[in-house]
């Protein structure tokens, strides 16, 4: 799938055929479990983006709201962008372990990770991920980054 212009997750899912919609909710599921309060589920950059309000804050370099997670269905494989892993080298490196723990390669570019089978992912650490940063965190982790 290219970039979406679904203008909601509802739609966004209904673009899916049945298998990619599968594993999209499946991960989707599992981030709306873990995510601490205050990020917004919705559909920006063609993907779902689970992001910090405008209103909480608006201080970022393209004036967009600052992207926590998102999760997208590509022609290939799927992506799950993670932001606070891309600032966070300690937090890379341990992601890293966690897929060798599994038997698995790490496949992430900045943010993106990368994987074409939902059995590739090591699911808990991916929910220990996604629960890790409070808005309040990931601003200051932001900020400080773009000190």
């Amino acid at each position: 799938m290219a970039r979406s212009r679904a203008k909601t997750v509802e739609d966004y899912l209904a673009e899916l055929n049945d298998d990619r919609r599968l594993v999209i909710t499946e991960i989707r599921q599992l981030i709306l479990q873990n995510i601490p309060p205050g990020y917004a589920e919705n559909m920006n950059w063609g993907m779902i983006s689970y992001e910090v309000p405008l209103e909480c804050f608006a201080d970022t370099y393209n004036k967009q709201p600052l992207m926590y997670l998102g999760l997208a269905a590509q022609k290939n494989y799927y992506s799950l962008y993670l932001m606070n892993v891309y600032q966070d080298s300690e937090l890379y490196s341990w992601l890293e372990s966690q897929y060798r723990k599994k038997g698995k390669k790490l496949n992430m570019g900045k943010s993106c990770l990368r994987f074409k089978k939902l059995d590739e992912l090591p699911l808990a650490a991916i929910a220990k991920i996604v629960k890790m940063h409070s808005v309040a965190e990931f601003i200051e982790m932001y900020q400080n980054n773009r000190a």
